[in-house]
């Protein structure tokens, strides 16, 4: 049993520059404890304050708000962040700890940031000192040398297993139940329906009796269940359950924010680009886009060729939905030749994200690709951006993360989705069927 003493001790949290760069209010999230800053961090900020993505905003954003709480002077006693929190200071040392020397010779960033929780481990003694940081590694170092290390974890969600679905399955519904939905409204009252225990806004249901079935989703400005109709946007013919009830949502105007998640080949981006074009009469432009994590998270820079070239391999995969689409008209039909005429007119537009930044959203259809490699703060702009009119889709795979710093638990795509259920203008599927082929699934499953 944990004594209460050892539960109410207060703490001293050292944030890494990770940390910051995920979220610049981070440091105001420790309650009663103090955060302590080493120098390195102030030094690796300077070198993102420049440029047009996230984590120059969340660097830039950070700095502003120290130099606003610090005023004229930071002294060595750190500057208050609030009412019933604890007090922030930058730390410089330049006394090298042992066990660092000992073990790791050469000097890195993540070394003097180390050597400086360290450092306070060593002379704080009624605090006990944390290193947070997002950085796997570091903490396996911290660890190894006796200090205490955990990831930011303010923003993650509790479980990947246990995330929402926005689907059920309930067997044993009667017959008589089941036929009601085939009378003339469609819809039934949820009092109609005991199995249908709390469901959320907009949650679809597999209702079955044996091999007799019904699709249906949640209106809870009606509380009633509502059967879907099954529909072939642009020629794409849903294969099964769960790409219907996403085609529902992906084409309900009522439906603003719509989140599909799933393993490779499950359709999710073919299934919102396929819906986008069906519903572009109601948008002035559909607008593709991914975020760009290159292999290793290196910088695009040290690509050969122009930006285009440097942009082309990311951007390929959309074009490649886009080709699924196409070859299911001939180059004659209206269907074939609308899209082109969309592409040249820039009504329909397929580009890296990082290109609409700081873009107001009005009167679009967009559809965000890879969404798993995106922060919570990240989407959280994306979605603040949507104008009068807007709709917007998010994709991915929550096991799929090529960015260092996210897993799934702290993404920006199981972060909206742990949040934004329960919304009436939100829907959710999580795809789990691949349908690309039986050698893609095996592989999906196996290796």
């Amino acid at each position: 049993m944990i004594s209460q003493s050892a539960q109410t001790q207060l703490k001293l949290f050292v944030l890494d520059t990770n940390v910051i760069l995920h979220d610049a209010r981070s440091f105001q999230n420790f309650e009663e404890h103090d955060v302590a800053l080493p120098i390195t961090v102030l030094e690796e900020l300077d070198r993102f304050k420049k440029g047009n993505e996230d984590i120059n905003f969340q660097a830039r954003e950070f700095l502003r708000q120290i130099d606003q709480m610090t005023g004229d002077v930071l002294s060595e006693e750190g500057a208050e962040l609030g009412e019933n929190q604890g007090r922030l200071r930058v730390v410089i040392t330049n006394e090298i700890d042992h066990r660092l020397h000992q073990v790791f010779l050469h000097d890195s960033p993540d070394n003097r940031i180390l050597n400086t929780a360290l450092h306070l481990q060593h002379y704080v003694k009624d605090r006990r000192v944390i290193l947070i940081t997002k950085d796997t590694n570091l903490r396996m170092k911290a660890k190894s040398l006796g200090l205490q290390a955990q990831d930011y974890v303010s923003d993650k969600i509790e479980s990947s297993d246990s995330l929402y679905t926005g689907r059920r399955t309930l067997e044993n519904i009667t017959t008589d139940q089941i036929d009601r939905f085939y009378q003339a409204s469609g819809h039934v009252q949820l009092g109609d329906f005991p199995e249908v225990a709390e469901p959320f806004a907009n949650e679809n249901f597999v209702l079955k009796n044996g091999s007799k079935s019904v699709l249906a989703t949640f209106n809870r400005e009606e509380q009633a269940l509502r059967r879907i109709e099954k529909y072939s946007p642009y020629g794409i013919k849903p294969r099964n359950a769960e790409q219907v009830f996403a085609i529902r949502a992906l084409m309900d105007d009522n439906i603003k924010l719509v989140t599909l998640a799933g393993k490779a080949g499950t359709g999710k981006t073919l299934l919102a680009l396929s819906s986008a074009l069906a519903c572009s009469s109601a948008y002035r432009q559909i607008l593709l886009a991914r975020p760009v994590v290159p292999l290793s998270n290196r910088d695009l820079g040290y690509l050969p060729g122009d930006i285009s070239a440097k942009m082309d391999p990311y951007m390929q995969p959309l074009f490649d939905n886009l080709s699924v689409i196409r070859h299911q008209f001939n180059d004659s039909d209206k269907e074939a030749q609308r899209i082109n005429r969309m592409l040249e007119q820039e009504k329909l537009v397929i580009t890296p994200l990082a290109y609409i930044r700081g873009r107001s959203l009005q009167r679009m259809y967009m559809i965000v690709d890879e969404a798993q490699n995106l922060t919570p703060h990240e989407v959280k702009t994306i979605i603040t951006r949507a104008g009068e009119g807007t709709k917007i889709v998010f994709t991915g795979d929550i096991y799929q993360i090529d960015h260092p710093y996210l897993d799934s638990l702290s993404n920006g795509l199981s972060y909206m989705i742990n949040r934004m259920k329960g919304q009436d203008l939100y829907a959710h599927i999580s795809l789990e069927k691949g349908e690309r082929s039986e050698l893609a699934d095996i592989a999906s499953e196996l290796l």
